[in-house]
């Protein structure tokens, strides 16, 4: 891969969220970023480019780089997320030399749950501007991490949650389980109270935290 050039696979990020960031992002203006799920970075770079270009920014992304029950096909996921991984790497370093700004990038390889946890017990409650979740994406897994990342969150800090329309293809039809929007449903009605649903295109679902 060219050290001078992006290394993507895919246009996700791009398709998904692009056009709702570009107008969101300047809005937010997050200085302390948390990121559930990275993949090769395309979300991690977009960051770094449009935020540290003017101030500097502090950025955690949490992900295993070993794939979820989707990825896992054929018994080659392994390998393929190991070339994730490095694309990854190669991606974020290329838009840190991008940027005029000190990018403070940490890197949690781990499982989400674990990870957060771990930020909470640090004393990060109430840290973070803006938080994206694009782990996991059975529901339960989804909902753990839509709990702790509002504890994690400041007021009128934003959650932005990827896939909330996403339906894995199965043999046997849709398993409400294995897709985001049970958990994020559950989440958004329970703490109904505590924030509020940002109008913008629903395959992604944005909420403003307004009280603790």
């Amino acid at each position: 891969m060219s050290s001078t050039t992006y290394d993507f696979t895919n246009d996700w990020f791009v398709a998904a969220a692009k056009g709702v960031w570009d107008s969101l992002i300047p809005q937010i203006n997050p200085t302390r970023i948390l990121e559930i799920g990275s993949y090769e970075g395309a979300s991690t770079c977009y960051l770094i480019e449009k935020l540290a270009a003017s101030k500097e920014i502090e950025l955690h992304c949490v992900d295993t780089w070993e794939g979820g029950i989707e990825h896992k096909t054929g018994g080659s996921a392994e390998a393929n997320m190991s070339d994730v991984e490095k694309r990854f790497h190669h991606n974020t370093k290329l838009a840190i030399s991008k940027v005029e700004k000190n990018v403070q990038l940490v890197l949690h390889k781990g499982f989400s749950d674990s990870a957060l946890s771990k930020l909470i017990a640090e004393g990060k409650q109430g840290y973070f501007d803006f938080i994206y979740v694009d782990g996991s994406h059975q529901a339960p897994d989804v909902l753990c991490d839509a709990l702790l990342s509002f504890r994690l969150l400041k007021n009128n800090g934003v959650i932005a949650f990827d896939d909330y329309l996403w339906q894995e293809q199965l043999p046997y039809g849709t398993d409400p389980i294995r897709c985001p929007k049970p958990a994020i449903d559950a989440f958004t009605n329970i703490y109904c109270r505590k924030i509020r649903v940002i109008s913008a295109h629903l395959y992604q679902l944005y909420v403003e935290k307004i009280s603790d």
